[in-house]
């Protein structure tokens, strides 16, 4: 285990390197997504992001708890604390229960996120299954004095907060401006102020997502989950919260009040944001209606697209950025990850055959040293690619015969390789998955053809035998005037 990492000086602002609290424990946890339509490349990238943190840290040998929570109520549209739960729009939209959205959309992003080869989280909670938590931290808010009721909806005062307090220090906003800016919005006047937010939302007549809670039938404010949640499972201080650049403000600010107001203490020691990927220099997002879903990247079906890109392909083009970058989105941009992705892979089959020679010209101690020193770097995963790509070069060029590889360096460069590109970057092979399909595919063929030559020779019961056992292997023939189809069931 190494015990200096430096991977979040940049973030914390701090000159010492990153120290657990409670070593080898990592607690970390992740905004996850509000589940009302399909994912898109943009939720692509804070999952591969915070999925390389997990698997690096676990390398490292770690015990991490990493919690990524699922967000189906109390998020309103364009993140105001007025208007219709975008989980209960939807279901109106689609004549579906609330949950039976949830459920749809969830089902679709935890296979994308299997296709994109993340791990699952250690706990993936739901905010409508922590709605007892949620009202305690709302009694702890008001008890220190930072809250209020009015007409049986609760806001957190924002400038109570700041006398103690400073509200804005993670975004760096300054609450005169605040005050100067926000103009006040239609169902709003019942705060004190028009930045206050909600804790809790005393819910319409017509709102179908409800509970009981001492101050009314309602439902929680949509910043409140974080707290309820990363601190139930994570303690009241707990090392990483991470998630899009576009929860700093007011998402994690809020967090940080709600956390500080009830403690007396911040629950976060480093907070970690990736940037977001873009579409002709503007953030991919649903509210803007200009993104691609994963499952439509994967078939290639939409008209920006001009081919299909597998699952891998994605999650290279993200990892080729650092996180703290924005990505643009472009075929060109995929089309040469795909490429460089084809070219990494390739290298790793030649890896598996090269012979180990009597002695070695490569030094591959350093190799792996500076793979190490890019990962401790804040994870920069585009200088760990380069230098994977240095390592390519040397396995080329022993493959030619212009360099050398004794026996322990050559089980060296295979472990260097096995770790970092499929361990760390958790990225796969999808080219031996094709070559079993394409496989398959023509052995159906073969043995189709063999069984219309019997049915031609009339001989009815190799015909037979042959769709029998086909059966019992689990693949059902279908004949056609033309043929014969085959699925597997």
């Amino acid at each position: 285990m190494q015990n200096n990492l430096a991977i979040f000086n940049s973030l914390s602002r701090k000159k010492e390197p990153f120290k657990p609290l409670h070593p080898p424990f990592i607690g970390v946890y992740v905004c996850g997504p509000t589940v009302y339509s399909d994912p898109h490349l943009g939720h692509a990238r804070p999952a591969i992001t915070f999925d390389l943190l997990y698997r690096y840290l676990t390398h490292l040998e770690y015990k991490v708890r990493y919690v990524r929570n699922i967000t189906d109520v109390g998020h309103l549209e364009n993140d105001a604390d007025e208007g219709e739960d975008k989980i209960e729009k939807k279901a109106r939209l689609e004549h579906l229960e609330p949950m039976e959205v949830v459920q749809k959309y969830l089902n679709n992003f935890l296979k994308n996120m299997d296709e994109l080869n993340t791990l699952h989280p250690s706990i993936e909670p739901r905010a409508s299954g922590h709605i007892i938590e949620q009202q305690e931290l709302i009694k702890e808010i008001l008890d220190k004095g930072f809250a209020y009721e009015v007409n049986g909806s609760v806001y957190f005062d924002v400038l109570k907060y700041n006398e103690k307090y400073k509200y804005g220090k993670l975004s760096g906003r300054i609450l005169e401006d605040l005050q100067a800016n926000t103009r006040t919005l239609e169902g709003q006047d019942e705060k004190k102020n028009t930045f206050d937010f909600a804790l809790w939302k005393k819910a319409t007549p017509e709102h179908l997502m409800r509970w009981a809670s001492p101050w009314s039938d309602g439902f929680p404010g949509w910043h409140l989950e974080c707290s309820a949640m990363s601190t139930k499972y994570l303690g009241d201080v707990f090392d990483i919260h991470g998630g899009g650049m576009d929860l700093l403000f007011p998402h994690h600010e809020c967090e940080i009040a709600q956390s500080t107001a009830a403690k007396g203490k911040e629950s976060v020691r480093y907070w970690m944001h990736n940037n977001m990927i873009t579409i002709n220099g503007q953030k991919m997002a649903r509210s803007l209606n200009n993104f691609i879903t994963l499952d439509q990247l994967f078939k290639g079906e939409h008209p920006l697209l001009q081919q299909a890109y597998s699952p891998m392909t994605i999650r290279f083009f993200i990892l080729q950025a650092h996180y703290r970058s924005t990505v643009d989105f472009s075929n060109e941009a995929l089309q040469a990850a795909e490429k460089g992705l084809q070219k990494l892979m390739k290298a790793i089959e030649t890896l598996k055959k090269l012979k180990p020679s009597l002695s070695s010209t490569i030094d591959i101690s350093g190799l792996k040293g500076k793979c190490y020193e890019a990962m401790d770097d804040d994870l920069n995963s585009p200088v760990l690619i380069s230098y994977l790509f240095e390592g390519v070069k040397y396995i080329n060029a022993v493959n030619d015969g212009s360099e050398k590889l004794g026996a322990g360096d050559l089980d060296s460069m295979k472990t260097l390789f096995n770790t970092f590109v499929f361990d760390i970057l958790g990225l796969r092979d999808e080219s031996a998955g094709k070559s079993n399909e394409k496989l398959t595919g023509d052995l159906m063929n073969i043995i189709i053809n063999l069984r219309q030559d019997a049915k031609n020779k009339k001989e009815w019961a190799a015909s037979d035998r042959i769709r029998e056992e086909l059966k019992k292997a689990g693949i059902i023939l279908n004949d056609k005037k033309d043929g014969a189809e085959w699925e597997e069931v």
